[in-house]
C-alpha cells in the first residue's frame, strides 16, 4: 500500500460512511484497501472514483452502508481544477502525454482574452452532451476505457448527458510556455471551481473548453471539495485515521441512520410498517402528510430515528427497495 505497513483496527467498525481526504498519487482502490485493514473488514466500498492525480474527498461506506452506495454515487459533486489551454494531453490531464499543438493553434493562444475565457466556459454552463475522457473508468463492453487504450485498441464513447452547475473563473489568467521536445509552446493557465451531475468528467470539461476556444487543452490539478452534503472540511487523512487505530480509537464514522437521514427525503412509519417493509412488503402511502422536506423519490422509511428501508411509490403504496434493518 502507499502508506506502508498500516494497523489493523482492533474491532470491525460501525456501519456508515467515513469522509478520505485522498492524497495525489493513490487509487481510490488504494483508500478501499486501507479502510478494509483500519476497519478489521472486507465489507468497504467507495461511493465514486477519483483518478490518481486527484485530491480530496472520498466518501467510503462501511458494512450495511455499502448497500447505499448505487443511490450515494448519484450526487452532484464540486471540484476545485487548474486548466492549461494552449496544448492538450492524449488522456486530457497532466498525466498524460502532450499532443503538440499546431502554428495556427499557438498563434491563436495569444489572441485569447479572459472575456474570451469567461465565455466560453458560460456556454459550457447547463444541460450538455459531453464525451466521457478515453483514457477513464468508463466501462466498453464489460472492460474499462483506459485499459482498452493501454492495449492499443481505438475508443470511441457516446455522448451523455450530464449538467454543469456551475463553472467559474477563480483566478487571473496567466501566460507561460509549456516545454515540449525540446520546443517551447504558449499556453494560458487559470483556476476554476466548477459544480456538476454525477457522471461529468472533468478533465473532459477542460477539453471542451480548449476546443471552444480554438486549442488543445488539459487539467493539471483537480480537487474534489464536496459529494452531495459531505463537504471536504470534514474528510480525514489514511494517516490521521492510523493514529487513532494505534491509539485504541474508533474511526470517525458517520452512522448509517445519519447517512439517510442526510440523503434521502424522509418518511415516518408505524412499528408494524416497518416490520412489513423489513419483510420486503408493501406499505400503504400516505403522502405528503407524512414526508418531510422535498417530495423526492426514493425516500427513506424511519421508525423514529432508525432508518428502515429505502421506498419508492408503486400507484398508493410505498414499495421496499432497499431493506437497511430486516
Amino acid at each position: 500500500m502507499p502508506w506502508g505497513d498500516l494497523p489493523r483496527g482492533g474491532h470491525e467498525a460501525a456501519d456508515g460512511l467515513i469522509l478520505i481526504d485522498k492524497p495525489q498519487g493513490v487509487t481510490s482502490h488504494d483508500v478501499v484497501g486501507a479502510m478494509r485493514r483500519l476497519g478489521a473488514t472486507r465489507k468497504v466500498g467507495h461511493t465514486g472514483t477519483l483518478d490518481p492525480m486527484a485530491t480530496g474527498l472520498l466518501t467510503v461506506a462501511f458494512g450495511r452502508a455499502t448497500k447505499l452506495v448505487q443511490y450515494l454515487t448519484g450526487a452532484d459533486k464540486r471540484y476545485l481544477a487548474r486548466i492549461v489551454i494552449g496544448v492538450g494531453t492524449d488522456s486530457d490531464d497532466a498525466d498524460g502525454t502532450a499532443i503538440a499543438p499546431t502554428a495556427a493553434q499557438s498563434a491563436r493562444v495569444g489572441q485569447i482574452t479572459a472575456a474570451d475565457i469567461d465565455g466560453a466556459m458560460a456556454e459550457l454552463t447547463g444541460s450538455i452532451q459531453q464525451v466521457p475522457a478515453t483514457v477513464s473508468a468508463k466501462k466498453i463492453g464489460g472492460k474499462r476505457a483506459h485499459d482498452l487504450v493501454r492495449d492499443g485498441h481505438d475508443v470511441e464513447l457516446a455522448a451523455q448527458s450530464v449538467i454543469i452547475h456551475s463553472f467559474d473563473r477563480t483566478s487571473d489568467v496567466v501566460a507561460h510556455t509549456h516545454q515540449m521536445e525540446g520546443l517551447s509552446f504558449p499556453v494560458l493557465a487559470f483556476d476554476v471551481s466548477v459544480a456538476v451531475s454525477s457522471g461529468t468528467y472533468i478533465r473532459a470539461l477542460a477539453r471542451d473548453l480548449g476546443e471552444k476556444l480554438g486549442v488543445g487543452a488539459h487539467l493539471t490539478m483537480l480537487r474534489r471539495t464536496q459529494v452531495g452534503k459531505w463537504d471536504i472540511a470534514d474528510a480525514h487523512t489514511v494517516e490521521a485515521l492510523c493514529e487513532l487505530i494505534v491509539g485504541e480509537q474508533s474511526l470517525p464514522i458517520v452512522g448509517i441512520d445519519a447517512v439517510c437521514a442526510l440523503t434521502f427525503s424522509r418518511i415516518s412509519v408505524t412499528a408494524q410498517e416497518a416490520e412489513r417493509l423489513g419483510r420486503g412488503l408493501f406499505i400503504e402511502r400516505r403522502d405528503p402528510e407524512r414526508i418531510a422536506g422535498a417530495n423526492k423519490w426514493p425516500a427513506c422509511a424511519f421508525l423514529g430515528e432508525q432508518a428502515v428501508a429505502i421506498v419508492s411509490p408503486r400507484s398508493k403504496q410505498l414499495k421496499p427497495d432497499l431493506q437497511i434493518r430486516i
